[in-house]
């Protein structure tokens, strides 16, 4: 036993870590604010979007609501538990993450315990309960990257620990292609490569990788007949408007009416079963359409204002894993955020992506929570 807590003890050393020694300070008061203001706006709008729905389909105007307000307090506890622990105790952790990652990434394709809904198996249920395992990959991929390319004798520039990080972010991604859903592959694909950038990926290792995915990802659109669709409705909605272009039509009505102001908190005509998912991957164009420009403008305002908070916590880290651990994160809820408002508002093709801290969905807001949690413990460690 000695010997294993004296392995660990050097283990953790050369990781660059001794969190005694390190000076403490408060966590980034405007990134949880920024936080808090969008899961307050997350609320209202999933109440606002889904309350016709609830009704109709649960006979209870509340039940989307309560289901995110308990998600909700459930990921305020995961913030505040993963912001208390010492970010570097995740290196500790990181290949036991990794490999439950995989398991419950694999246990949705089990009978009886996987979840199938509207064709595709993204869910497990247990005790009544649907966990997304997904979710817990974007997590999980960036603790365990950022992980291997800062222990002793491993880098992004060697080829070794390159290839064990694009071989844990490959399969990961296999096994979500397999569900199938490529939007969330691609968030995590890109948020994974851009820690591996930051960490010093080689630029010959760049243009390798890009003449290998850029091919791959052009086939994986074309190999399946709805993606393909999606893609060409994206180029040219209203050629099949009750078919592929259907949802990017009814988003566009969505915000058209809104104007500058909204037609008014509540009001919204497209979530009255015209818009497919106006409580989830739409709830951007029912902001847009209720709460006009400037509400949907407050919403992009607010995202950019917590990239650039977790931009800065990443620069000024006091070492590399907590850099790379606020990259991952950061570009993570900022790639999805970008890709959700881009589809609402026809700027690329449907993914699937919903709006992080605002559309409803339990583990997406919980996982989400737990990692700003993480982000707001570098931000205690940081040099001013």
């Amino acid at each position: 036993m000695k010997n294993v807590e004296s392995t660990l003890k050097i283990w953790y050393f050369h990781s660059g870590v001794n969190d005694l020694q390190k000076n403490q300070s408060t966590p980034d008061f405007a990134l949880l604010i920024v936080t808090m203001i969008l899961l307050g706006i997350g609320l209202i709008m999933v109440f606002s979007s889904s309350a016709i729905v609830s009704q109709v389909q649960r006979g209870d105007t509340y039940y989307f609501l309560k289901r995110q307000a308990f998600w909700a307090v459930l990921g305020l506890i995961g913030l505040y538990m993963t912001s208390r622990i010492s970010y570097w105790k995740w290196k500790l952790l990181s290949m036991p993450i990794m490999i439950m990652n995989l398991i419950l990434l694999a246990a949705v394709f089990i009978p009886g315990l996987g979840v199938r809904v509207y064709g595709a198996e993204r869910w497990i249920g247990i005790m009544g309960v649907t966990i997304q395992p997904s979710e817990f990959t974007k997590i999980a991929l960036i603790i365990f990257v950022a992980t291997l390319l800062t222990r002793k004798n491993h880098s992004a520039k060697n080829f070794k620990s390159l290839s064990i990080a694009l071989g844990a972010l490959g399969a990961s991604c296999l096994f979500i292609l397999m569900q199938p859903d490529m939007g969330t592959a691609i968030a995590i694909a890109g948020s994974v490569m851009l820690v591996i950038y930051v960490a010093g990926m080689k630029y010959s290792h760049i243009f390798a990788l890009s003449c290998i995915m850029i091919p791959a990802g052009i086939s994986l659109v074309f190999r399946e007949d709805y993606r393909r669709k999606r893609l060409l409705s994206f180029l040219d909605p209203w050629e099949d408007q009750l078919e592929s272009g259907y949802q990017i039509i009814q988003s566009l009505y969505a915000l058209g009416p809104g104007g500058l102001i909204g037609t008014g908190l509540g009001r919204s005509r497209q979530k009255f079963f015209y818009l497919p998912e106006p409580h989830n991957d739409f709830i951007f164009a029912v902001i847009g359409e209720e709460l006009g420009f400037i509400g949907a403008s407050l919403v992009v305002i607010l995202f950019f204002i917590f990239i650039w908070r977790g931009i800065k916590i990443a620069m000024q880290s006091s070492d590399m894993f907590g850099s790379l651990l606020a990259t991952g994160i950061t570009s993570l809820i900022g790639l999805q955020a970008f890709m959700n408002i881009a589809v609402v508002t026809a700027s690329m093709p449907v993914t699937g992506i919903n709006l992080p801290l605002i559309s409803a969905g339990g583990s997406s807001l919980f996982f989400t929570l737990s990692a700003i949690g993480i982000l707001l413990n570098v931000s205690k460690y940081n040099h001013p």
